[in-house]
């Protein structure tokens, strides 16, 4: 049988199942923790929202683009999970990968996957199943994975 990973997250938790099978029960293997993305926008750092040049030469006031801090928290959490993901492939602990995250975050998460990690994903899924029991997730699980009839 091969070792599967069942990942469930969002931009601010994320759970870590594993299973020897697709029928087997999940175990519950690492849970983590990303307490940024919980905070409010205006508890969050403040971006420089553009800067305008200072030599008084002639050329045109210049800006830089906007870039939300709350992408930016949300993109460090998928690279911190991307890269648990690599280190878990590396070392053996699973052969198969399921994805379920909120939108837009398993956006981002694919995207941060590494190639090797991505090559290992078989089903993906965007709801957010962080809050379920392990019981209801595996429920849920079963549900979106049984055929059409």
């Amino acid at each position: 049988m091969k070792m599967q990973w069942i990942l469930v997250a969002n931009g601010s938790l994320a759970r870590i199942f594993n299973r020897a099978g697709v029928g087997d029960p999940l175990v519950p293997l690492e849970t983590i923790d990303y307490p940024e993305g919980r905070l409010k926008d205006s508890e969050l750092e403040r971006d420089r929202q553009g800067h305008e040049r200072s030599d008084h030469s002639s050329a045109a006031t210049h800006f830089e683009p906007r870039t939300d801090t709350r992408h930016k928290v949300m993109h460090q959490f998928a690279r911190e999970l991307a890269e648990r993901l690599e280190e878990g492939l590396v070392d053996g602990e699973y052969e198969t990968l399921w994805l379920t995250a909120s939108h837009p975050f398993l956006g981002e998460l694919k995207a941060a996957l590494s190639r090797a990690v991505s090559a290992r994903l078989q089903w993906t899924h965007d709801a957010d199943f962080t809050g379920l029991d392990v019981g209801t997730l595996e429920s849920r699980l079963r549900e979106l994975r049984r055929p059409e009839r």
